[in-house]
């Protein structure tokens, strides 16, 4: 309702004069723009480039962010150590990095994932981090109690109550790769939404800009409900309690 609501606005605005329709075109224009790009298979040949730099960079994320986390977690002299670190780098601007990325790695197609990988990390790290610390400690005792032995404490205990953070974490840093791609496409690229939301801006193609900002906005919306959904999966040992009988 309130998508709808606001489209409606965005129709009616520039046709009477709220908004100059020079910058903000109706929606209509808009929507012709995007299926005009759908029809001609443009669209569809930037969406596959930018999804498969995203993919490659987020995965590598994941390979290497989720058992660095749970090792940090678990071993806390270690985190002791590394945490200074990772502070650091975390706080360093990711697109500030994207030069320096350039310089190692050229305008290709590394740079772009390594730079995808860089910011999408620090969030799957972090908050595989905390679901290990947090993991409720009668838990570990109990476990304990029963003479488990350290090791298959942290893979049938800590890992699977980590699940619910670890999965906050890639939620963020799914929306996060999509966001870093289209700000690295917009440098050294010729294929990409970033891209083509770049060309269309520098080609004064006003609706055609408007649709791939949609795209977007629509693949980060279809990536966040798959996540949700693939989390419930993953997570139907974790049942709702029974209030009153």
């Amino acid at each position: 309702m309130a998508i709808g609501a606001f489209l409606l606005l965005w129709e009616i605005a520039p046709r009477i004069g709220l908004a100059d329709p020079v910058f903000l075109p109706p929606f209509s224009k808009v929507f012709l723009a995007f299926c005009n790009l759908l029809t001609s298979g443009e669209l569809v040949k930037h969406i596959a480039v930018s999804l498969r730099r995203s993919i490659i960079g987020f995965s590598l994320g994941l390979v290497i962010s989720i058992p660095l986390g749970l090792i940090i977690g678990w071993f806390k002299n270690f985190e002791n150590f590394i945490d200074p670190l990772l502070q650091t780098f975390r706080q360093t601007s990711t697109l500030a990095l994207f030069p320096v990325f350039i310089l190692l790695f050229g305008i290709g197609e590394i740079s772009k994932v390594a730079i995808i990988f860089w910011g999408v990390q620090w969030a799957i790290l972090l908050n595989t981090i905390a679901g290990v610390k947090n993991v409720d400690p009668l838990l570990i005792k109990a476990a304990k109690s029963m003479g488990t032995s350290s090791f298959k404490i942290f893979i049938k205990v800590v890992i699977p109550a980590s699940i619910p953070s670890i999965f906050t974490g890639i939620r963020l840093s799914a929306t996060t790769s999509i966001l870093i791609l289209i700000a690295a496409e917009m440098i050294g690229a010729n294929a990409g939404l970033g891209f083509l939301l770049y060309d269309a801006e520098v080609k004064y193609q006003i609706p055609v800009m408007y649709a791939s900002i949609i795209t977007m906005s629509m693949l980060g919306l279809l990536l966040n409900y798959t996540l949700v959904a693939i989390e419930k999966r993953v997570t139907r040992w974790k049942e709702e309690p029974i209030v009153g009988m």
